[in-house]
C-alpha cells in the first residue's frame, strides 16, 4: 500500500496543493501552524471519511469558501487507484473511487489503511475510557466492515434511543419503540462485544514481546478487556436497567460504555501487577502508548497482507533517543509520512530521508 500523490483544494489552509510522495520516508518539516498536520489529516480523512481530530467538514473547508476537495492516488498491488473527496459546508461529503460515486461513506473503509501517531496518542493511557474505545473502534472499522457496520448501526440506535427516553414524559406512548430499539442494540451490540474481545486477545499476542523489548524486559504488559456487558446476558440487562435508563434519560449500559486496561507485571514471579491507568507513571503510560501504536502496525501487516501508510505527527520530539530508536528500526520498508519543526541532529543522523518537503504558509515545496 503506497500513497502516490495526494491534491488538495481550498483544504484548511491550502488553496490549491498536489504533492507527490516517495513510497519510503517522507519528511515535512516546518514551523508551528504552517500546515504540515494538515497534509496529515488529508490523508487520513481519505483513509476514514473522518478527521482525525474529531472537526466537522464545515470547519475544514477554507475560509470563505463553501467546499473543499481532496484527491488521492493510491498504489496497492501495483494497481492505481483514486479516491475523491468533496467537503461541502451545507451538504454531507461526497466521495468517488476511480470517478463512480459511493452511496455510503462506509465503502471507502479499508480501501487505505493507515496508523496515525501524534503526541496525543501518548496520553491513551490515561485518558477516558472514550479514547481507548475510539483507538479500538478505528482500528477494528478499517479492518472488519461487519465490525464497521454493526457499530454505526448500533451507535445511531443509542442516540434515537436516548432520544426515546428524553421524550418519554410528555410521549409516553413511544414506550413501545424501546422494545424494537433494545432487540435491535443486543444484535448489533453482540457483535461489537465479540469483535473486541477477540481483538484484544489478538492486540495481546503483539504487544506483550514489543513492549519487552521497550522496557529492556524489565516489563511484562497485559491488556484485559473490560465490557460494560457480556453478550450472553446483554439483552436481560438492557431489559433489567429499562427503569434506571427512563430516570437518567440516557442508555446506561451496552459496549459504548466499554473499557480496557493495561495491566503491568515487573516481579521474575509476576506478584507485582499495576494498572497503569491508574497507578503507573508518566513513564509507564507513554511507553505503552508506543507498544499500542507499534502494534497497530503489526495487526494491520497480519489482517490485510500488506503494509499500512504510517503518519507520524511530530511525535518524536515527545520521544527519548530509545524509543525513537526502536520506532525508526520498526519502520523498516513502511511508507512514512512525518511532521517535524526542524531537521536537527537526530532527523539529518538516524532517517534515511527519500523525500524531504518544507511547508511555509500553505506552501510546500520540494527539496530533493
Amino acid at each position: 500500500m503506497i500513497i502516490k500523490s495526494l491534491e488538495l483544494s481550498d483544504f484548511r489552509n491550502y488553496e490549491n496543493l498536489k504533492i507527490d510522495f516517495s513510497s519510503g520516508t517522507n519528511i515535512l518539516y516546518g514551523d508551528n501552524a504552517q500546515g504540515k498536520t494538515n497534509i496529515l489529516e488529508a490523508i487520513f480523512m481519505s483513509a476514514t471519511t473522518k478527521s482525525h481530530k474529531g472537526s466537522k467538514d464545515k470547519e475544514i473547508i477554507r475560509f470563505g469558501k463553501d467546499e473543499a476537495h481532496i484527491r488521492t492516488i493510491l498504489d496497492r498491488d501495483n494497481a492505481e487507484y483514486r479516491v475523491d473527496m468533496h467537503l461541502r459546508s451545507s451538504k454531507t461529503k461526497g466521495i468517488a473511487i476511480d470517478g463512480q460515486k459511493i452511496k455510503r461513506a462506509s465503502d471507502l473503509i479499508g480501501k487505505l489503511n493507515v496508523v496515525f501517531f501524534s503526541p496525543e496518542d501518548l496520553s491513551i493511557i490515561k485518558n477516558g475510557p472514550s479514547e481507548r474505545r475510539r483507538f479500538m473502534d478505528m482500528e477494528l472499522c478499517q479492518l472488519d466492515q461487519v465490525y464497521l457496520n454493526s457499530l454505526s448501526k448500533y451507535n445511531k440506535l443509542v442516540v434515537e434511543r436516548n432520544k426515546v427516553l428524553k421524550d418519554l414524559f410528555d410521549h409516553p406512548e413511544n414506550s413501545v419503540l424501546l422494545d424494537v430499539q433494545d432487540k435491535q442494540l443486543c444484535e448489533y451490540g453482540s457483535v461489537i462485544i465479540k469483535t473486541r474481545e477477540k481483538f484484544i486477545g489478538d492486540l495481546n499476542e503483539i504487544i506483550r514481546p514489543i513492549h519487552n523489548k521497550l522496557t529492556g524486559g524489565k516489563e511484562d504488559l497485559s491488556i484485559y478487556y473490560e465490557p460494560n456487558v457480556d453478550a450472553t446476558d446483554f439483552e436481560k440487562k438492557l431489559s433489567s436497567s429499562r427503569q434506571r435508563d427512563i430516570y437518567a434519560k440516557q442508555t446506561t449500559v451496552g459496549p459504548h460504555k466499554d473499557d480496557f486496561s493495561f495491566i503491568v507485571k515487573r516481579n521474575s514471579d509476576n506478584s507485582e501487577k499495576i494498572d497503569i491507568r491508574k497507578y503507573g507513571s508518566q513513564g509507564q503510560q507513554r511507553t505503552a502508548s508506543l507498544s499500542l501504536k507499534l502494534s497497530e502496525i503489526e495487526i494491520v501487516k497480519k489482517a490485510k497482507k500488506e503494509n499500512p501508510v504510517l503518519l507520524l505527527d511530530d511525535v518524536l520530539s515527545e520521544l527519548d533517543s530509545n524509543r525513537q530508536n526502536y520506532l525508526l528500526n520498526t519502520i523498516g520498508d513502511i511508507q512514512t509520512i512525518i511532521t517535524c519543526t526542524g531537521l536537527d541532529e537526530f532527523v539529518n543522523n538516524r532517517f534515511e530521508i527519500d523525500k524531504l518537503f518544507k511547508v511555509t504558509e500553505g506552501t510546500v515545496n520540494s527539496e530533493n
